[in-house]
């Protein structure tokens, strides 16, 4: 019996003996440092990580709280975010809430601060193309807004604000220190986003987003402070509430174990923290700037754009026009195509083709540029890549007589006489008249010829027997496609500017 015992040791002496020396390199491979966690933790990836978690013994703690009074949709899966239905112009309660702890923030105590309220798109595809979108919206529905704050219901709010320009936004200063709630309303609905080719499509979720900001030392409320958002649909009136009939009732149906994957429903919507919206708070009071910031070009503000000006397609005296006339050829590089683009009054689209040369540009088709764009956007983007210009309502040809000649003496040449009579050909102008009215005219001769437009008192037609006829809409109207004109100037008999003659 002693005997087995002492086998026993002697073997579990020799297994102990083994499995350590199996284990004696595994300690030293480890202390050599390539398998270090804090080697790893060094990464970038962990780097960029890691700047956003709190510190040990640090909880993030939100200065304020938002919540909207609207339930939240039973059919929303555990870890996704919430969805709340909202109904087309009903007025939704957001209370806005001081959150900060004793000490936190010191400075706005007492103090108002501004907060901003956007009705923004969620998806990120829309959210590249939500200024030509919010445009189209625009109009379709002239003189009406995305978002309105209902003032007479609304509680503690100071110096309201809506910009025209900017439809989806609304600002106001209040004071943590009261009681504040806003009351939107929300007028665009989310099937006014979907492309309507085959119908039924689901409406495209929206996100009601506030940002927070306090002053800073020059007075504005440009120190950002807290930002938050969440998620909504918008349904014409009494929609929402159907709708979320219905989504309970699917849950209802559903087994215990399948319910267990979804959130439950309840009675507000809490906006949780986010970045803030890209945009600069002063520039939103001061001016117009664009509700998607990704748009924004520096040289937004110095590209000249093109007016009506012009009297041809192809006249030399208006540069700009000459320069946006020109078409976008295949082998324009991509700057070459951000400038065309420019130049063609499309800056807000230069962030979105910012990749595209001129092929990749003429290759997409109407349809696509339609779906990028917008329809107004996308058919005029369209038209200027195939150039296709506005054929003018009326064409003439008109040719200033030289000074050497009087005239309102002796005999003059013929109209559409090649020769001025001392070998000098006569050299006509081409006039394209977009709109038939006497005005127009002028505004093309003076520009043709250089002549101040606001010196030209009248414009008449040498008629018989040398008299003058005042030239009026309605003779314009009658003039025949492609007639010539010689023309001369006369003063006013005041002496305060000139009158045209046509003959």
């Amino acid at each position: 019996m002693a005997w087995v015992l002492k086998m026993d040791e002697v073997i579990e002496s020799g297994l102990v003996h083994d499995f350590d020396a199996s284990l004696s390199g595994v300690g030293q491979e480890l202390g050599a440092g390539a398998y270090s966690m804090s080697d790893v933790l060094a990464l970038p990836i962990f780097k960029q990580e890691d700047s956003s978690l709190p510190l040990d013994g640090e909880t993030k703690h939100p200065p304020f709280q938002y919540v909207m009074c609207a339930a939240t949709s039973p059919a929303v899966k555990l870890h996704d975010e919430t969805l709340t239905y909202l109904n087309q112009g009903q007025s939704y309660e957001i209370r806005m809430l001081d959150n900060r702890k004793m000490g936190d923030m010191p400075e706005i105590t007492g103090k108002l601060v501004k907060s901003i309220i956007r009705v923004v798109f969620h998806d990120r595809r829309l959210q590249y193309t939500e200024h030509q979108q919010l445009e189209g919206w625009k109009w379709n529905r002239p003189g009406d807004r995305l978002l309105d704050l209902d003032i007479p219901m609304s509680v503690g709010i100071i110096d309201t604000r809506t910009n025209p320009s900017q439809l989806n936004a609304v600002e106001f200063l209040w004071d943590p220190a009261k009681r504040t709630s806003a009351f939107i309303q929300v007028h665009c609905i989310s099937t006014e986003f979907t492309p309507r080719k085959h119908g039924g499509e689901k409406g495209v979720p929206f996100r009601i987003q506030v940002d927070t900001f306090k002053q800073n030392e020059n007075g504005e409320y440009t120190d950002h402070l807290h930002s938050a958002s969440c998620q909504i649909k918008v349904f014409k009136p009494k929609g929402a509430d159907r709708k979320q009939k219905t989504d309970r009732e699917k849950m209802e149906k559903r087994t215990a174990h399948e319910k267990e994957k979804y959130q439950p429903s309840y009675d507000t919507t809490i906006l949780t923290e986010c970045s803030p919206w890209p945009d600069i708070p002063t520039a939103y009071v001061n001016s117009s700037p664009s509700t998607a910031p990704a748009f924004t070009s520096p040289q937004q503000g110095t590209c000249s754009v093109p007016d009506s000006n012009s009297s041809s397609p192809n006249h030399q005296g208006d540069g700009v026009s000459q320069a946006s006339s020109e078409q976008l050829q295949p082998s324009a590089t991509i700057q070459e195509t951000q400038q065309w683009l420019l130049k063609n009054r499309f800056s807000s689209y230069t962030r979105l083709f910012s990749n595209f040369s001129g092929a990749d540009l003429l290759k997409l088709t109407k349809e696509d540029l339609v779906q990028i764009c917008g329809a107004a956007d996308g058919i005029r983007l369209y038209n200027s890549l195939k150039s296709r210009s506005v054929r003018p309502r009326l064409t003439i040809y008109v040719c200033q007589e030289q000074p050497s000649s009087s005239p309102l003496q002796g005999q003059q040449p013929a109209v559409g006489g090649g020769d001025s009579g001392s070998g000098t050909p006569y050299v006509y102008h081409a006039i394209y008249l977009e709109e038939m009215v006497a005005s127009e005219v002028a505004r093309k001769l003076a520009l043709v010829f250089n002549i101040p437009f606001h010196q030209i008192n009248q414009v008449y037609r040498q008629g018989p027997t040398g008299i003058h006829i005042l030239v009026s809409d309605q003779m314009v109207q009658n003039f025949q496609d492609e007639s010539c004109f010689l023309f001369f100037t006369v003063k006013a008999e005041n002496g305060d500017g000139i009158h045209i003659v046509l003959k």
